[in-house]
Order: structure tokens, then C-alpha cells, then sequence
């Protein structure tokens, strides 16, 4: 892939500002708007299931897209996709701020979605284009991982504070002064590629089978909530995501230009660290959840007294992921350190899966949090940088496209199943306990899976990332 790359220090760090900023507003925007949506749902009208596709529209439409428009980004060139996608999120925010009803929100929310995968999929491969050396990627991976990570807890405050002091419009309209800012940056910071061009991959056909797949699977996924997992709509529209995706495949190997090569998959190391960031998602997001859950439903804690508690795992993130995290990376390399914040994240997540009914914030659920927050800020970094050091240039976008994919179906199949079997304790046991106690019953029992997941993913890490013979570490 053809691709132009600034020079000097200075311009590097803007790109690096401009892609973080892109990525802090399109994560900011996946969990401002939860604190929103009681006022959402007065103004607006919307039933109590109508205001599920305020979340659910933009996250079918993020989650569908990003395979295709990371390979959109090796094809055409990533800075005018990430171009295209940031003024198209920017426009849906000013109609999501203006909107008169909850049709015109819901529409516009999928078209935030749209923008947001066609954006978001690329910037992890220009990430790597821009910082080559092993050093310099690191820190900027770090930075990477530290907006992405912390975002989700910035946002949750965020979200309450605008409400209030405002309105909920604000939570889309704060968008547009960011987004117009870091776009017109982009086109400053931001060096111009070509790509490989669209005649060495432009597969209509198998876009259209994973674009579809995808989408049907995060639905499947986002409704499974008011289905069940054994439903006939939770196992007709899964099943058939599944033969969309399993036609993908077939057409990919059989296409004389693939939108995916699957020589990507041969890649034991990227492959590997996918799986593994599957897992690690997966308890992650389902974790943040049901803690939010367990301080305002066990602990009676309001939704600003929530946010704020989240707040030192974002520090302890930040912290290591923007300083600790490459030094460490450039010192032991970046599997000791995956594995170092592997197991910190296990061990806080196990102290969580003990937190009792009367819980204190101090003694019991700070001792758990720390230990996440660190193990994150090491672990997400590492991950990245050890997936994307196997990804050809030309592949790039299509690998970050792909990481961003695992991440988003990671987390919302590990969201929903560790939410169905913690309402699925709570209600067995509501009938012979007081509420609070069925409750954290049930929490802790979707702590103890997200333990096994992520030492899963432990095992997952030592299995498939060892390093190549005359490789160190």
C-alpha cells in the first residue's frame, strides 16, 4: 500500500492526537448515552422496548460494518475512509441533537453507527503506518488503548453531568465542534494513500454476505435479552447469521479478489491474539456492566456517585497504559507483559466475585477495581501491538477492521450471557431471599465466569503468541 507518512516528531503526535480523538468521541459516544435515556424516553415517548434500539440500532450498524470498511481502508486509502466516516458520525450527531421523535433518533443513531465503523476500522492500521519503530508503536498503541478503555468511564460521567446541567441533546450535540475540529485536522495531519485499489478486492458479493451476517448476529446478540437464548427468533436469526458468515467464508476462498484474504488467518500470532482478545472483551464488558449494576442496585449508589466510582479504574489505566505500559513492553517484550495484565485482571475480578451485600467502596470493591485497571493498561496494549506485528502493510486496515470486530461481537456476546445468568441466579433465588442478596448472588456468579474467561484467555495467550523461532520475546 502505497502511503505517504509525516516525517517529524511534531506531525506524528498530531496524527496521533487527531486518531485518538476520533476514537475517544466514538467511544464516548457508546456509553454517554445510557445515563441519557430516561429523559431520552420522556421527551421522545419511546416505549420501554422502543428505547432499546437507541443502543441497539447504532450497534448493530458499528458492529456490522467495520470488517468491511477496514478493508475499504487497504483498498481506497484510510485516510479518506476515516475522512468520510468522521464528517458522516458528526452529521448524524447534529440530527441525533435535533431530533423531534424517536423514529428520526433511531435512524440517525444507525447512521452514527455507520460513521463510527467506517472510521473507527482504520485507525489502528494507520496507527502502525504511522509509528513503525517497535518503541514509538508501543506508546502510541498505549495511547490507543488508554482512550479506548478509559473512555467508556468518561462517558458514564459525562453522560449524567450534560443531562442534568443541560439536556440530553447535548450528549449528540457535543460531538460536532469535536468532530469538526478533528476532521478538518485530519486533512492538515494526516498524510494522503492511495491504496491497492478497489480492482484487487472489491468482492460486491462478499460484502454484502458478511455485512448482513454481521449484522444479523449483533441483532441476534442485542435481543437476546428479551428472547432468551433457546427462543425460536434467538435461534432462527442466529442461525441464519451463521450461514450468511459460513457462505462469506466459502466465497472468500473461492473469489478471485477477496474483500478478506484468508492468508490472514494463517497468521498463528494474529489469529491468536483475536481469540484472546474475544475472551478478555468478553469479561470486560459484561464485568463493567454488572458492576455498574451492583453499586446502583445492591449499594443504592446514584448514577453520578457510579460514574465517579468507576473513575480510578480510568486513572490506573491511564497511568500505566500511557507511561508504564512501553517501557515494560520494550524491556520484557510484549508477551510478559500481556500475561502480567492478564493475570492482575483475574485476580481483581476474583476479589469482585466476593464483594458482599454491604459492600464498601474502600475495602471491598477498590481492591478489585486497581488491580483491573492496571492489568488492562497492560495488557491491551501488548495485545495490540503483538496482533498488529503480523498484519502486512497492505493488510493493515483489514487487520484493525477485524480487531475492532472481535472486540465489538466479543463484547456484546460476553454482555449478554453473563447478564442472562446473573438475572437467571437473582430470580431463582428472589422467591427465599431478600432482593439485595439474590442479587449480588447472582453478580457474583457472572464475576466468577468473567475470571474464567480471562484466564482463558491467559491460557489462550501462552498457546498461540509464543514467539517465532529467532524471535525474542
Amino acid at each position: 500500500m502505497t502511503q505517504t507518512k509525516p516525517t517529524t516528531d511534531r506531525s506524528r503526535l498530531l496524527a496521533l492526537v487527531v486518531l485518538c480523538a476520533q476514537t475517544l468521541m466514538i467511544v464516548l459516544d457508546q456509553t454517554i448515552v445510557n445515563v441519557a435515556l430516561p429523559s431520552i424516553r420522556d421527551d421522545l415517548g419511546f416505549s420501554q422496548s422502543g428505547l432499546a434500539w437507541v443502543i441497539n440500532a447504532y450497534g448493530i450498524a458499528f458492529g456490522g460494518l467495520l470488517l468491511l470498511t477496514g478493508r475499504l481502508g487497504d483498498l481506497v486509502g484510510r485516510r479518506k475512509v476515516f475522512l468520510a466516516g468522521m464528517l458522516l458520525f458528526t452529521a448524524a450527531s447534529l440530527v441525533c441533537g435535533l431530533a423531534w421523535n424517536a423514529e428520526v433518533l433511531v435512524a440517525a443513531r444507525f447512521l452514527q453507527g455507520v460513521g463510527g465503523a467506517t472510521s473507527s476500522a482504520v485507525v489502528l492500521g494507520m496507527i502502525v503506518g504511522l509509528f513503525p519503530e517497535p518503541g514509538a508503536r508501543a506508546k502510541a498503541i498505549g495511547a490507543f488503548s488508554f482512550v479506548q478503555a478509559a473512555g467508556g468511564s468518561i462517558g458514564s460521567v459525562a453522560g449524567g453531568l450534560l443531562t442534568q446541567a443541560v439536556s440530553w441533546h447535548w450528549i449528540f450535540l457535543i460531538n460536532l465542534p469535536i468532530g469538526i475540529i478533528a476532521a478538518g485536522m485530519s486533512l492538515r495531519v494526516l498524510e494522503d494513500d492511495r491504496g491497492i485499489g478497489l480492482r484487487n478486492g472489491a468482492d460486491v458479493f462478499g460484502a454484502i454476505l458478511v455485512t448482513a451476517g454481521l449484522m444479523l448476529g449483533v441483532y441476534t446478540i442485542v435481543e437476546v435479552d428479551g428472547h432468551g437464548w433457546g427462543s425460536a427468533h434467538t435461534l432462527g436469526f442466529g442461525g441464519a447469521a451463521v450461514v450468511l458468515l459460513i457462505a462469506f467464508v466459502v466465497r472468500q476462498a473461492t473469489a478471485r479478489n477477496p474483500l478478506l484474504p484468508l492468508r490472514i488467518f494463517a497468521s498463528r500470532i494474529l489469529s491468536g491474539a483475536n481469540v484472546v482478545l474475544a475472551l478478555l472483551v468478553a469479561a470486560m464488558f459484561g464485568f463493567q456492566f454488572l458492576v455498574v449494576l451492583y453499586m446502583r442496585q445492591v449499594l443504592a449508589y446514584s448514577a453520578e456517585q457510579t460514574g465517579f466510582a468507576m473513575l480510578p479504574v480510568a486513572l490506573a489505566i491511564a497511568v500505566v497504559s500511557l507511561g508504564l505500559s512501553a517501557r515494560a513492553t520494550a524491556r520484557f517484550g510484549e508477551r510478559p507483559v500481556l500475561l502480567t495484565g492478564l493475570a492482575l485482571i483475574t485476580a481483581g475480578v476474583v476479589v469482585l466475585a466476593r464483594v458482599p451485600v454491604d459492600g464498601h467502596y474502600v475495602t471491598d470493591l477498590l481492591p478489585g477495581l486497581l488491580p483491573m485497571g492496571i492489568g488492562f493498561g497492560l495488557a491491551m496494549p501488548a495485545l495490540m501491538a503483538l496482533g498488529m506485528s503480523d498484519a502486512r502493510p497492505e493488510d493493515a486496515g483489514l487487520a484493525s477492521g477485524l480487531f475492532n470486530t472481535t472486540q465489538q461481537v466479543g463484547g456484546a456476546v460476553g454482555l449478554s450471557v453473563l447478564a442472562v445468568l446473573a438475572a437467571t441466579r437473582s430470580d431463582r433465588l428472589a422467591a427465599s431471599e431478600p432482593l439485595p442478596s439474590a442479587l449480588a448472588a447472582g453478580f457474583h456468579l457472572a464475576f466468577w465466569i468473567a475470571a474464567a474467561l480471562v484466564a482463558a484467555g491467559g491460557v489462550g495467550a501462552v498457546v498461540f503468541l509464543r514467539p517465532r523461532a529467532g524471535r525474542s520475546e
